[in-house]
């Protein structure tokens, strides 16, 4: 893993998106100055031009086209609060290295997986509607007790779903772009999604994942089976998806979707069989706690002039 080296002596200037942030890093040291900036408004003036690192927002951070950058000459780190990175990666400077915030939202994330597949197991969506209009509708939904899952994503979070799991007794299967001990490679999956009760998508956003979920791989998926998407809307075929749930075919949660956000009168707003959240899965009272201490671990590590950790691409 690559150190950021810098003199011992020298300033550390860091971009942040929140006081909060700038405060518990300042903490460490007299050498850390932290600016509060918006990169969305221009790009960054006086001393805060001589950042060595940027940590952008977490929600809906992107590379703004103005010049933000470019007035950043000694930029060396874009530190990320969230763990998707795929807005940064193969966009930054030469000489600029990329991290993540891999662990901050690894809890939040999964206990949403593992909620939405328990109650659109166990019909609670159509008991919350049900109770809105007043109605006692007596009727029998699946379980989630001894299901057939698999969770496509083999990481850090995909492995924390299967541990909330492992107490439903399920049938669990990891999938991953390579087959290794205890983990199956997605060439695989034609064979093993007939027989999945739930599948799950944890994966990042790349080339391989985008669009992986399309027509032919829902409908190797059986009648009544559940898709539950927590890693990005652009994974899945929405058009295919949508397709099956108005054929009442199969079900799905999401907490991601492609348009995002989802516009009015989008066909995903009315489909049967779909639990869906605003891209919440992540967010709980503890995550910017979370996020923060992320920032705050790597900051000591360079003072300490150890190396980077959650790198995810050096330039």
């Amino acid at each position: 893993m690559p150190t950021l080296e810098l003199d011992p002596d020298e300033p550390l200037h860091v971009l942040v998106p929140t006081p909060g942030i700038g405060t518990a890093i300042e903490g460490l040291s007299p050498r850390v100055h932290a600016h509060h900036v918006d990169a969305d408004e221009g790009p960054a003036t006086g001393a805060a031009t001589q950042a060595q690192i940027w940590v952008p927002r977490t929600s809906g951070a992107v590379i703004p086209d103005n010049g933000f950058l470019e007035a950043l000459p000694r930029l060396r780190l874009v530190q990320l609060l969230s763990a998707g990175a795929e807005k940064f990666i193969g966009r930054l400077p030469d000489g600029v290295v990329l991290c993540n915030a891999r662990g901050a939202h690894t809890l939040a994330t999964a206990e949403w997986v593992v909620t939405a597949t328990l109650a659109a197991q166990r019909g609670i969506p159509f008991f919350v509607r049900e109770q809105d209009a007043g109605r006692w509708s007596f009727t029998t939904h699946r379980s989630l007790v001894g299901a057939r899952v698999l969770v496509i994503g083999a990481g850090d979070i995909g492995r924390r779903i299967g541990r909330m799991l492992a107490g439903f007794d399920v049938e669990l299967t990891y999938v991953a772009r390579t087959a290794r001990d205890g983990v199956r490679s997605t060439a695989d999956l034609p064979e093993l999604l007939p027989h999945a009760d739930v599948v799950i998508l944890i994966v990042p956003v790349t080339e391989e994942t985008r669009g992986m979920v399309d027509a032919t791989f829902l409908a190797a998926m059986p009648d009544g089976a559940l898709l539950v998407n927590a890693a990005r809307g652009v994974v899945v075929d929405t058009d295919a998806l949508v397709a099956e749930l108005t054929s009442g075919r199969l079900r799905a949660a999401l907490d991601v979707t492609d348009p995002e956000p989802l516009p009015a009168g989008h066909p995903l707003w009315t489909a049967p069989g779909l639990l869906l959240t605003p891209h919440t899965a992540g967010e709980v009272p503890q995550t910017g706690e979370r996020s923060t201490a992320t920032v705050v671990d790597q900051l000591g590590r360079i003072l300490a002039g150890e190396p980077l950790v959650n790198v995810v691409d050096r330039y």
